[in-house]
């Protein structure tokens, strides 16, 4: 049986770019682009009416911004299920660290290649992130002033939750989390959805944001 196409909606002001995404994503047998919009509000109807699978959001647009889009849209419970990549022209932008905050599942550059954004939808998709947790604390540590240190953000968490939590955010992935504590694979990712659930994180993206902000990484 085949699997249904990953369902596309685009967010992106710049007619020529835009033009160019539409033409690789619509290439993709994989691949079903159902809607473009070229600011954020028309993106948040656009995401209600259509439910996609993944959203591409430019940052700057106009009437309304992608950082506010994207967190208008995952606030609902239509968006919710909508993973969003955010689309920037330069890598070390506060940009998106707030797009971050409000939930996106990763960024891309927009002078990506076409295969690394095909991979990038279908990562997101699979239910990963796409921005190393290396660049994502260098990001914050520059547009970012952390609190003081809070061991009690980590209160409802247990024991070995709370280590594989540590490790996470230090950029450690579920192999090495399990080789470092002596755990299966499989039992370091339900972990890691338990502490999400617990610390009502949208990502694992989200986990190195709030570790950085509670300033509970020593």
């Amino acid at each position: 049986m085949t699997a249904a196409p990953i369902r596309i909606v685009l967010a992106d002001d710049q007619p020529l770019f835009s033009a160019g995404l539409k033409m690789i994503l619509r290439s993709q047998a994989d691949i079903e682009l159902v809607g473009d919009a070229v600011n954020g509000e028309s993106a948040v109807k656009l995401v209600r009416e259509t439910r996609p699978d993944v959203l591409l959001m430019d940052i700057r647009m106009p009437i309304m911004d992608g950082i506010t889009a994207t967190r208008k849209i995952l606030e609902t419970p239509t968006g919710a299920a909508t993973k969003i990549i955010v689309l920037t022209t330069i890598q070390h932008d506060e940009a998106v660290v707030r797009a971050i905050q409000a939930g996106a599942a990763g960024f891309l550059t927009k002078d990506t290649t076409p295969d690394f954004l095909l991979a990038a939808i279908r990562t997101v998709h699979a239910g990963h992130s796409v921005i190393a947790p290396a660049i994502t604390n260098e990001l914050l540590r520059d547009y970012t002033t952390p609190s003081t240190g809070n061991d009690a953000a980590l209160v409802d968490l247990s024991g070995r939750e709370r280590d594989v939590f540590l490790l996470s955010a230090k950029g450690l992935g579920n192999a090495e989390i399990a080789a470092s504590l002596v755990l299966s694979e499989a039992t370091v990712k339900s972990h890691v959805g338990s502490i999400l659930a617990k610390l009502k994180l949208k990502n694992r993206i989200q986990l190195v944001v709030f570790a950085y902000e509670n300033n509970v990484l020593n």
